[in-house]
């Protein structure tokens, strides 16, 4: 009797040890990993896309370098940001990048002055399904002027 309740003891203790694991991937998390932005062809011409070819985009609102997105529209623009400064990739003009501080311990990359985010509607790498949203919301070229014309 005494070895079945070790077992079942036993049983629970690692069944409750596969329900915890790390939040390392949480999506209200910058990643520890670093983070680099590349040039990627698209319909548009070259623009900046993440490592992995996420398009990325820049707020019209958003001055100097200076991101005004929060709340609401970070949950459906989630800024490009990481514990450590994003790096260029391929194709980036060095100098038009910056690493902005966007709280304690995150830096948002910047591109021509314009602080980067992902569009939660893309559903994929290339897509291009923030270009224009509300007027406000359009990608960066690799020259880091927005890009205007419709995808």
């Amino acid at each position: 009797m005494r070895a079945r309740f070790a077992l079942l003891g036993a049983v629970v203790i690692l069944g409750l040890a596969g329900c915890g694991g790390s939040d390392k991937g949480h999506a209200g998390k910058a990643p520890d990993e670093p983070v680099a932005i590349k040039v990627s062809q698209s319909e548009l011409g070259p623009i900046i896309t993440d490592r992995y070819g996420r398009t990325l985009y820049a707020f019209t609102k958003d001055r100097a370098g200076t991101s005004v997105c929060a709340d609401e529209c970070i949950a459906t623009w989630p800024a490009l940001a990481s514990r450590t400064k994003v790096a260029p990739g391929q194709g980036v003009d060095q100098s038009l990048l910056k690493n902005s501080q966007r709280s304690a311990g995150t830096f948002q990359a910047t591109y021509g002055d314009w602080p980067l985010y992902y569009y939660a509607g893309d559903g994929k790498p290339g897509d291009l399904d923030g270009q224009g949203v509300d007027d406000e919301w359009f990608v960066v070229g690799a020259d880091g002027k927005l890009v205007k014309q419709e995808a």
